[in-house]
């Protein structure tokens, strides 16, 4: 059973938002007090950590589907709905995450770095928050949207100060084990180790850790052996330590062959990888030192003679080592030391990032329109974060609701911009990004004066809120008095001149 992964294709989904609530308050003597439906809560955010105590991703090889907890929903008496809890997921430090066609999302180093691979769904807003002056009581609240999905590749690269780096059978893990306190699996047959081990050295002053890489073949680079799977553990090492078989049993092996071998699996793999990060030194330009091991053996101590002078013309360290006897590790321990304080002295200080702000240009529009082909007809999507935020949040079985979305995308543009595509009444509009689409047959609400209309349920045409100033008020007294005034002045003169017929006359002259 494996005891140790070093990369898993993780699946995250955050929480969803709880959904509004549509909801009355009822009190004595006010059977309808107004909306009460409060909000929905957060979904949970799902957020990877870096934790001292974990070494592996052996959790999310087993389990690789995570999911944070979703928000409540909203209840009436204005009781919000609680958040969703987050979903922290401890990984190893130096962990890279990356999504699926190898986009690099963050490089988790550090104890405490977080990474939010998954964003929770807001929650649906009660009809409490939708009441206006003109909305007074909604019979409809907001859904919660859904929480935010993900697949990601985690890649555990070591974060240590030495890489041991060699053949298989090379004495690497006796060597780690006898500079540290590490026990690797050690035998007598190659590819003993397959998973990389680490050890902290203390030597005087210095302390370091050590990593030791499993062997290497040529064609490592090419995926050949384990060495495309571990190679990625040597990337972060300030110091490259070459472990060379002196007492090799291969006929066709010798120790200057191995060291010019593994040097060009390593220059390959460089050269496919990214620029260094800011103050790393590219990985063939860092310190190396060269062990020559099992130099205890009478054939390994002729051979180390034979290719000593060979390889102190590289003007590197050569050292003559046994992992057995113990011989001249006390020795490699302070050399390793001083070259990897080297190295860290010469990193820049770590500094928090800055903080990016990126405003929205002034001139980006909130959705836009785009003619396909639907089910063998011409279609119109409208694609934006908005419109298709509101259709998440709409549910389609409360008609008030479906048309306070029409209300939001009328004022939004959508209709205008839809004649401007060409749409008419009837035409097929899909509003979101591919299979998740809703599709309506559009109906124009643009039509037959509805233009004029204002908010649902209300018409400009019938409602006047202009407020008369003082002066106007007093222009419009003037006016009726001097109406009033006209008609008395007509009736007077139609009197005089016998228009009117005298009732006291008409009385006695009818007895």
């Amino acid at each position: 059973m494996a005891t140790f992964v070093d990369r898993v294709k993780l699946h995250v989904v955050a929480g969803s938002g709880g959904h509004g609530a549509a909801s009355i308050r009822r009190e004595k003597f006010k059977p309808l007090a107004g909306p009460d439906g409060a909000n929905g809560g957060r979904g949970g955010d799902v957020i990877l950590e870096v934790d001292a105590s974990t070494t592996t991703l052996l959790p999310y090889h087993h389990k690789p589907h995570q999911k944070a907890s979703s928000g409540d929903f909203g209840k009436g008496d204005l009781r919000h709905g609680g958040r969703g809890e987050d979903l922290v997921l401890p990984v190893p430090d130096g962990t890279v995450i990356t999504t699926e066609d190898g986009t690099v999302l963050a490089d988790m180093t550090g104890i405490g770095t977080r990474f939010i691979a998954a964003r929770g769904g807001s929650g649906g807003l009660g009809n409490a928050a939708l009441a206006s002056r003109h909305r007074k009581a909604p019979g409809f609240a907001l859904l919660g949207e859904p929480g935010q999905e993900r697949t990601l590749i985690l890649e555990l690269k070591s974060v240590a100060d030495v890489a041991l780096v060699g053949y298989p059978s090379a004495g690497k893990s006796s060597l780690i084990a006898a500079m540290s306190a590490a026990r690797p699996k050690i035998a007598d047959y190659p590819f003993t180790t397959l998973v990389p081990n680490l050890g902290v050295v203390e030597a005087g002053e210095y302390r370091y850790t050590v990593a030791d890489v499993p062997g290497l073949i040529p064609g490592a680079s090419q995926g050949k052996g384990l060495g495309l799977d571990f190679l990625r553990h040597i990337e972060r090492c300030h110091v490259i330590v070459h472990v060379l078989d002196t007492a090799a049993l291969e006929s066709d092996r010798d120790p200057l062959s191995d060291l010019e071998t593994i040097e060009s699996e390593l220059s390959e793999y460089a050269a496919g990888l990214d620029e260094p990060g800011e103050g790393r030194v590219p990985l063939m330009d860092r310190p190396t030192v060269v062990v020559l091991n099992k130099t205890d053996v009478p054939d390994g101590a002729d051979m180390a003679d034979m290719v000593r002078e060979r390889l102190a013309e590289r003007d590197v360290p050569v050292l003559d080592v046994s992992a057995v006897s113990h011989k001249g590790l006390r020795e490699l321990s302070f050399v390793l030391g001083e070259l990897v304080e080297k190295a860290r002295a010469s990193l820049p200080e770590p500094s928090s990032a800055p903080i990016v702000i990126t405003p929205d240009a002034v001139d980006e529009t909130d959705f836009r329109v785009v003619t396909e082909q639907f089910e063998g007809a011409t279609a119109w999507r409208v694609v934006g974060d908005k419109p298709e935020r509101w259709v998440r949040q709409t549910d389609f079985t409360n008609d008030e609701a479906v048309g306070y979305l029409a209300d939001r995308l009328a004022r939004l543009g959508v209709e205008q911009e839809l004649y401007s595509a060409g749409a008419v009444a009837g035409s097929t509009v899909l509003i979101g990004p591919d299979d998740d689409a809703v599709v309506f047959d559009w109906e124009p609400t643009m039509m037959g004066g509805a233009e004029l209309l204002g908010r649902r349920g209300t018409d400009k045409r019938l409602e006047d809120h202009h407020r008369p100033t003082r002066e106007e008020k007093r222009e419009q007294q003037r006016a009726r008095t001097d109406a009033r005034l006209g008609r008395l002045a007509a009736m007077e003169e139609e009197r005089r001149a016998g228009h009117w017929a005298d009732p006291a006359v008409d009385e006695d002259s009818s007895s």
